[in-house]
């Protein structure tokens, strides 16, 4: 096998966050022609897009069952090809069963890349001396700012949706084509059954999910909630979730380097805290740019949250690393796809501020139980 340790191999591992941040993100600017084309109205696209999360959610724990068998490399490479081939096909859909297919397959694609990516990343970190998962994952979020705004350039200069497609397929395949001879080989195993989350991975996947609900909560709440308190004009309501893209992004550039010299526990436990404190900020102060602050401690605090609970999933004993992690990262997705559509239940029935209240509650749980996860083996 190759080792772990070699600059190529990390290479490998960088190149496949960035192709799935990219392929992710270059459907972001192209779903209004994809709404288009199809006919549909807004409710209509709702369901669509329900389809992308639950071919994710779906082909995330076969995912870690096969990779467990068969090892991450042969995945990272299906679920990469299926992106790349699907993406063109999100445009030329021109029926609803059509896009809705489409829509299924791509989002068991990104599944596929996402649980085995971070199954070759804990490989990667795991024979390394130092921590390596926030900067992977900031390679995620790069490859998505790359992705979204290629996409919106090329249409904005005119360039047909299709053709903006394929450039997107295209740079994912060029990433794909370079990770390929670099990825760990994949090694035999034996086969094991499908098992629930259990004993300390449950924890570990409740508190990624309770993390990718903040994640959630601000792309989808968070520009109301500015504008609902009179701090911003609808038109200037992004520029929160921009600060709070930016500020995870910094966040994760940094946070290997943090948690080397600090530690899983302490970082878990400051994470907590600043992102509960920028809630705050977001709630009370009249301000505008105090409040808007909040966005920035929250992504901050973010940001090195799930990549510590990845590494600890690889670590861990109670179960196989590939299914743990498997695990961990349906949970996050169910918290990104579910926990808003929650989040605007408590809104309608009383305000954004109580329901963004209720996040702060729930996010206090990561640093009560940072000792927990940081010390269990099983």
């Amino acid at each position: 096998m190759m080792n772990n340790n070699r600059p190529e191999t990390r290479l490998a591992t960088r190149l496949s966050f960035v192709a799935a941040g990219f392929a992710m993100a270059c459907w972001a600017p192209l779903v209004p022609y994809a709404k288009q084309a199809v006919g549909v109205d807004e409710a209509g696209l709702g369901l669509l897009l329900l389809c992308l999360g639950g071919g994710s959610i779906m082909a995330m724990p076969l995912t870690g069952w096969l990779a467990a068998k068969v090892g991450s490399k042969p995945l990272i490479l299906g679920g990469g090809l299926g992106l790349v081939l699907l993406l063109p096909f999100l445009v030329l859909a021109h029926s609803a069963p059509l896009l809705a297919l489409a829509l299924l397959a791509f989002g068991a694609s990104l599944g596929t890349l996402d649980v085995a990516m971070n199954i070759h990343a804990v490989e990667v970190e795991r024979d390394s001396s130092k921590p390596m998962m926030s900067g992977f994952h900031a390679m995620f979020s790069i490859g998505g700012f790359a992705g979204a705004g290629s996409v919106t350039l090329l249409l904005a200069a005119g360039v047909t949706p299709v053709a903006a497609a394929l450039f997107g397929s295209a740079l994912t395949l060029a990433a794909l084509l370079v990770a390929w001879p670099r990825l760990l080989l994949a090694r035999a195993g034996e086969a094991m059954p499908f098992a629930l989350p259990r004993g300390i991975v449950l924890l570990l996947a409740v508190l990624a999910g309770l993390t990718f609900l903040v994640e959630g909560a601000v792309l989808d709440w968070g520009a109301l909630l500015v504008t609902a308190r009179g701090l911003l004009d609808p038109a200037q309501g992004g520029v929160g979730y921009m600060l709070f893209a930016g500020a995870m992004t910094l966040g994760r550039l940094t946070g290997d380097r943090i948690v080397a010299r600090f530690g899983g526990r302490p970082v878990l436990t400051a994470s907590g805290i600043v992102a509960i404190l920028g809630i705050a900020l977001l709630l009370v102060s009249p301000v505008t740019a105090i409040a808007l602050s909040g966005f920035v401690l929250i992504g901050l605090g973010a940001a090195n949250i799930v990549p510590v609970l990845f590494s600890l999933a690889g670590r861990q004993t109670a179960m196989p690393p590939a299914l743990a992690i498997a695990a961990v990262t349906t949970i996050g997705y169910a918290g990104i796809l579910l926990g808003p559509a929650v989040l605007g239940f408590v809104a309608h029935r009383f305000d954004l501020v109580v329901a963004f209240t209720l996040l702060a509650l729930l996010l206090a749980a990561i640093p009560l139980s940072a000792g927990i996860v940081t010390r269990a083996k099983s």
